[in-house]
Parts: structure tokens; C-alpha cells; sequence
């Protein structure tokens, strides 16, 4: 059975995940506003993303007979100087979730509670790609410099990303 102290830390993650999407909403205005529409579709899936990890937490708390309580957050940036300071900004936030989700599995391990090690496992593997992502476009905008040229073309590509929700396995 899931005690109250890992059901509160789960609720928190779940409004984390939506605080990450208004995050990456922002982003997505900004990139928009530049007229940088791949980065905008980039962060467009990022919303997606985070959402439905939102809603994985939330069902996995409704499946293990706890209460989902939904709370406000601040509100996020919105102004950025370039593409490379967003992709910093965005690598550093997910650094802050992967220590959450770490956390979250720190309190499942100390309480044994194995239903949520394993639902758990899938996000550490996921937060591994994310921060890959990352890193790899900071690398290239790092390398692009003020080549704008260089940029439209990162733009195209980052215009071809979609969501693909992951299969239940």
C-alpha cells in the first residue's frame, strides 16, 4: 500500500509535469515570435510530452486508490535571448525533474513499494532521452554560432519531430 508521504510526493510530480508544459509553452510562444516555427513545433511536442506524463502520474494515483489534488504554479519565463539560452534553460529544467523523479524512486525504494518502482523505471528511461535531446541541440546551436543560415536549417529539421504517444508494454 502506498503511504501518504510517497501518494503527496506522486501528486506533486503530477502538477510539476503540468508546470513543465506551461514551461514549454512558453518556449513555444517565444520560438513562434521569432519566427522559428520548427523550434516552435519542437517545443510544441515537449508540451504534448509533458502532459501525458502528467496524466501517466495521475491514472498510476487513481490506479493505486489515491486522490489526485491539482494545484496552481508560477507562472513561467518568457522571454529569452536566443534559441541557445531556451535549450539551456530547457536542459536545466529537466536536470530538476530527473532529480524529482530520482527522489520519487529514493521514497519508493525506502518503502519497498514495488508497483511504483516499476512504473517509476520508465521515467528515469525517459529523462536519460531527454536530456540527450538537449544536450545534442545545444551542441548544434553551440556549433551554429550566429550562422543563420546553419539555424534555418536546425529549424527544418525540428519542424519534422512529432509525439508519438509510447505503446503500454
Amino acid at each position: 500500500m502506498i503511504s501518504d508521504k510517497l501518494f503527496s510526493a506522486l501528486n506533486d510530480q503530477v502538477n510539476y509535469e503540468f508546470y513543465s508544459a506551461q514551461i514549454y509553452l512558453a518556449m513555444q510562444a517565444y520560438c513562434a515570435s521569432e519566427d522559428l516555427n520548427g523550434f516552435a513545433n519542437f517545443f510544441k511536442v515537449q508540451v504534448e510530452e509533458e502532459r501525458f506524463h502528467a496524466s501517466k502520474f495521475f491514472d498510476y494515483i487513481i490506479d493505486m486508490n489515491g486522490k489526485v489534488i491539482i494545484t496552481g504554479f508560477e507562472n513561467p519565463d518568457t522571454d529569452f535571448n536566443s534559441m541557445l539560452t531556451v535549450f539551456k534553460n530547457t536542459l536545466e529544467h529537466e536536470q530538476i525533474v530527473t532529480k524529482r523523479i530520482y527522489n520519487l524512486m529514493d521514497i519508493a525504494t525506502e518503502e519497498k513499494e514495488h508497483a511504483t518502482i516499476s512504473f517509476l523505471k520508465w521515467f528515469i528511461d525517459e529523462q536519460i532521452e531527454e536530456e540527450k535531446t538537449d544536450n545534442s541541440i545545444i551542441k548544434k546551436l553551440q556549433r551554429i554560432g550566429e550562422d543563420k543560415a546553419a539555424l534555418y536549417m536546425l529549424d527544418a529539421e525540428l519542424m519534422l519531430r512529432v509525439f508519438t504517444p509510447p505503446t503500454p508494454v
